[in-house]
């Protein structure tokens, strides 16, 4: 069996980190066939996964997501191929989180309005 571990630090908070977290249970289920459970904890949630080939666990907490898996000797030559691909999703989905973050509300910035009365 191949290991494969991906670690990226983030400042969405727990309760953001969870949403994404069961999103990406939704959307791993769907489009890879993966069997996953959602553990929820009080300071971390894990969403453990899996299907022929690989089981493994991601983790997310307050200021980190981690992903965990176990590659059957099948899917072991792949290892790196499936690790950029996790890896170049896991940072696209971040960064769009923190360019939301960074948006301001919409409004914000407009002139305030003046009373003329």
């Amino acid at each position: 069996m191949s290991r494969l571990s991906i670690r990226r630090e983030h400042r969405l908070g727990l309760a953001r980190a969870r949403e994404l977290a069961g999103d990406w249970a939704v959307h791993a289920a769907r489009a890879y066939g993966l069997q996953c459970t959602i553990e929820r904890g009080a300071e971390q949630d894990h969403v453990r996964f899996q299907r022929s080939g690989v089981d493994g666990v991601l983790t997310v907490n307050a200021t980190a997501v981690a992903i965990d898996a176990r590659l059957s000797a099948l899917l072991g030559p792949l290892r790196r191929t499936i690790g950029g691909q996790i890896e170049a999703g896991l940072d696209r989905l971040l960064a769009a989180e923190a360019a939301d973050a960074a948006e301001p509300p919409p409004g914000a910035g407009a002139p305030a309005a003046q009373d003329r009365s």
